[in-house]
């Protein structure tokens, strides 16, 4: 039992990593609030590898689809009138926020659909 807890811990490790780099500066206490949040939250829907992991590339698809976002509202909330420099990073982040989002919100409905499979077929079988 204690290999999706471990699990659970690297996951919210890379689920925070994530979190940091989609919006930059955060305090310390809400890096490590976040990190606890997202582990426990990992450690209750993860009975098994699979699941963890397949709730942490969801989390990550989701950061970085809200990338993008994020970074057109930080640089709304700077000036009415974005930089050459600030329009590069809107589009560095919706150049790389976009596909990644995509490749692993399609990762994480990957390996949901097959421990959903696995589930099935040991009831049927």
């Amino acid at each position: 039992m204690w290999t999706p807890r471990l699990n659970a811990v690297l996951g919210s490790l890379v689920v925070t990593v994530g979190f940091w780099l989609t919006w930059g500066e955060l305090p310390l206490a809400v890096t490590v609030g976040l990190a606890l949040v997202v582990a426990v939250f990992l450690g209750w829907q993860g009975s098994t590898i699979g699941r963890v992991w397949a709730w942490t590339t969801l989390l990550l698809g989701i950061e970085c689809l809200a990338w993008p976002i994020t970074t057109m509202v930080q640089v709304r909330m700077v000036t009415a009138e974005p930089t050459d420099r600030q329009m590069g990073d809107i589009l560095n982040a919706v150049v790389w926020g976009l596909p990644s989002g995509v490749f692993w919100l399609t990762l994480s409905y990957g390996v949901f659909k097959r421990l959903i499979n696995r589930e099935q077929d040991s009831k049927q079988g």
